[in-house]
C-alpha cells in the first residue's frame, strides 16, 4: 500500500457490519463490504484495533496487544467445517438476519458467541480431518512466541473466576516455573480452546484480507500506543511498564483537558519503561508491529505524540488533571523498527496537544499525519485543518470515531461556525455530509478516508464513540436497507473526479 499517492476509503469496524449473529464479524457481509467498496472505487479500508474489547467493550483497552477478538470470528466457516451446528439465536435478543440492527448488545452478544466457540471447539478436536489439525499445529508453532503467554493468561483468568491477575495466586501472579508448569497441565482443556479460537481468527482474517487485496482494497489497521493493565502482555512482562512491588501502575497515560473533556482523559494504561524497552532494541515494539503488518497493509498509530512526549497522571489522581509531559523515546523505537522490518506504512495520528517536537518526530519518521475537516471551522481562515492549509503528506478525515458524525456535527456546533462551514463548503444541512466528503476528496492530502455514517449521511444518534465516557460506545451498527444504491454512486463519482479512483466511474 502505496500512502503516497492519491487514493480514498472508508472507516468501518468489522463490528459495526451488518449479520445474523449480533455483531459485525469476518463472515459473508464482510466480503460483501470489500465488493461494495470496490464497486465505489474505494481502495482503503479503515478499521479499528481488532484486538479483543475490554472494560466498557473498548478496543483500546484490550487483553492482549497481539491476540484477534473472538467476537469476530464468523461462525458461518465453523458450521460449513462441520463442527458447529447451525446457531439458533436465541428469542429477540441478538437481532435476526431480516431485521436491520443498529447496535451490539455486547452484554448478550458475548457469552452467546463464546459458548457457540465452544462449542466449535469441541467440535475441531473431536473431529477435525488430518489437515486441518496438522494447520493448526503448524500455526500454534509458528505463533508461539505470543500465544503461548495469551492462552495461558486467558486460562488462568477463567480459573481464578475473572479476577484481575495481580489478583491470582502469588505464584501464578509472579509466574514461577512451576505454578505455570502445574497451570499448563491442569489447564490443558481451556488453553486448546484459546488456541482454537485464534486460529480461526487469523486464517478467517488472512482470508478476508487476501480477498480484498485481489480486488485492489487495502486494509489500514489500528494500532492503540498504550496497553491495558490487565492484560497477557502486562502480566508476561511486568518489568517493562511503570509497576510497583504489587505490580500496580504508580503513574498511568492519559491527556491533559482538552475540547472533548475539561478533566481531560485518564485512561488508566500503565507506563512504559522505555530504558528497559531500548536496552532490547525494543524487541518488543518489534514483535507488536510484525505482528501488525502481518494483519493490515498499513496502519495507524493511536496517539503517535505519545512517541515524543506523553501525559503522566499519578495513578492515585481520579483525573487526568494533574499530570505532566514526560519526554518519550522518539526516533530511536522507528530507527530499530525499520532496521528490522523495513519502510514502514504508519500513519501518525498527530491530533491533540500537538507540540514542534511530535511534528519533527513525525516527519522525521516520513509518516503522514491527520487532518480532520470538523476541527477546521472554529475559529478563521488559518485554522491549518482547512483544506487550503493542507499538504500531500497527510490523511485527510471528515471526521474519525472519535468525533460526532457530519450531520450530527452540524446540528450542534454554534452559529457563527456553521455559517462559516456553510459559506465555505457551499452547503447547508440537507448535504452538508457530501459537502464534507466531497471537500476531502479535493483535498491536495495523498489519502482520503470517511466513516461509513458520513457516506450513509446519518445523524449523531450513530456516532460510534463519544471520548471521556465509559458506556454506550463501540456499538454502532449499519445494515445494507439503510445503504441502497445512491451512496456508492455518488462515493465513486466523487472519488472518481478528484482523481482517487477509476476515472471510469464518471463514465458509468
Amino acid at each position: 500500500m502505496n500512502l503516497n499517492q492519491r487514493s480514498a476509503g472508508v472507516l468501518l469496524h468489522i463490528t459495526s457490519l451488518p449479520g445474523p449473529h449480533g455483531i459485525g464479524d469476518l463472515g459473508p457481509e464482510a466480503y460483501h463490504f470489500v465488493e461494495w467498496l470496490a464497486a465505489a472505487g474505494q481502495s482503503i479500508w479503515q478499521v479499528l484495533p481488532t484486538t479483543p474489547v475490554g472494560p466498557g467493550d473498548s478496543p483500546y483497552q484490550s487483553v492482549s496487544a497481539f491476540a484477534g477478538s473472538p467476537l469476530m470470528v464468523a461462525l458461518e466457516p465453523l458450521v460449513a467445517k462441520g463442527w458447529l451446528a447451525a446457531p439458533v439465536l436465541p428469542p429477540g435478543t441478538l437481532g435476526d438476519a431480516r431485521v436491520a440492527c443498529s447496535r451490539v448488545d455486547y452484554a448478550r452478544v458475548t457469552p452467546w458467541r463464546i459458548a457457540q466457540l465452544r462449542a466449535a471447539s469441541e467440535g475441531f478436536f473431536g473431529r477435525a480431518a488430518g489437515e486441518d489439525s496438522k494447520a493448526f499445529s503448524a500455526w500454534c508453532a509458528a505463533q508461539s512466541h505470543w500465544l503461548d503467554d495469551y492462552v495461558l493468561f486467558m486460562a488462568l483468568e477463567s480459573a481464578n473466576a475473572g479476577a484481575a491477575w495481580w489478583h491470582w495466586p502469588v505464584a501464578q501472579r509472579e509466574r514461577r516455573p512451576a505454578a505455570l508448569a502445574k497451570a499448563r497441565r491442569e489447564l490443558g482443556g481451556e488453553i486448546r480452546f484459546w488456541q482454537f479460537v485464534q486460529w480461526c481468527f487469523d486464517t478467517q482474517w488472512a482470508a478476508l484480507k487476501a480477498h480484498a487485496n485481489a480486488r485492489g482494497v487495502f486494509i489500514m489497521g489500528d494500532l492503540p500506543i498504550f496497553i491495558a493493565h490487565h492484560s497477557a502482555d502486562c502480566w508476561a512482562r511486568p518489568d517493562l511498564y511503570e509497576l510497583d512491588a504489587e505490580f500496580q501502575p504508580t503513574v498511568v497515560a492519559g491527556v491533559p483537558p482538552d475540547a472533548f473533556s475539561a478533566d481531560g482523559q485518564r485512561w488508566g494504561n500503565p507506563l512504559y519503561r522505555w530504558d528497559r524497552m531500548a536496552a532490547e532494541d525494543y524487541a518488543w515494539w518489534t514483535a507488536r508491529v510484525r505482528r501488525a503488518l502481518s494483519q493490515a497493509d498499513a496502519f495507524r498509530i493511536d496517539h503517535f505524540r505519545g512517541f515524543a512526549g506523553y501525559w503522566e497522571i499519578p495513578a492515585s489522581s481520579p483525573t487526568a488533571i494533574h499530570g505532566r509531559w514526560v519526554p518519550g523515546p522518539g526516533k530511536l523505537v522507528f530507527d530499530a523498527l525499520a532496521r528490522a522490518l523495513g519502510p514502514l506504512p504508519i500513519v501518525a495520528e498527530d491530533l491533540g496537544v500537538i507540540t514542534p517536537d511530535v511534528t519533527a518526530l513525525r516527519d522525521g519518521c516520513g509518516f503522514p499525519g491527520m487532518r480532520i475537516l470538523q476541527f477546521a471551522f472554529g475559529d478563521d481562515a488559518t485554522n491549518p485543518y482547512l483544506p487550503h492549509h493542507h499538504t500531500p503528506a497527510s490523511v485527510v478525515y471528515s471526521g474519525t470515531h472519535d468525533n460526532n458524525t457530519s450531520r450530527g456535527w452540524w446540528d450542534v456546533i454554534p452559529a457563527r461556525e456553521r455559517a462559516f462551514a456553510g459559506s465555505y463548503l457551499a452547503t447547508d444541512a440537507s448535504d452538508v455530509h457530501w459537502a464534507m466528503v466531497r471537500a476531502a476528496c479535493n483535498s491536495v492530502a495523498n489519502t482520503s478516508i470517511v466513516p461509513m455514517q458520513d457516506v450513509l449521511g446519518l445523524d449523531g444518534s450513530h456516532r460510534m464513540n463519544l471520548p471521556g465516557t465509559a458506556t454506550g460506545n463501540w456499538s454502532w451498527r449499519f445494515d445494507w436497507s439503510m445503504v441502497g444504491s445512491e451512496p456508492g454512486r455518488v462515493l465513486g463519482l466523487l472519488t472518481a473526479a478528484s482523481g482517487r479512483g477509476p476515472f471510469a466511474l464518471l463514465r458509468s
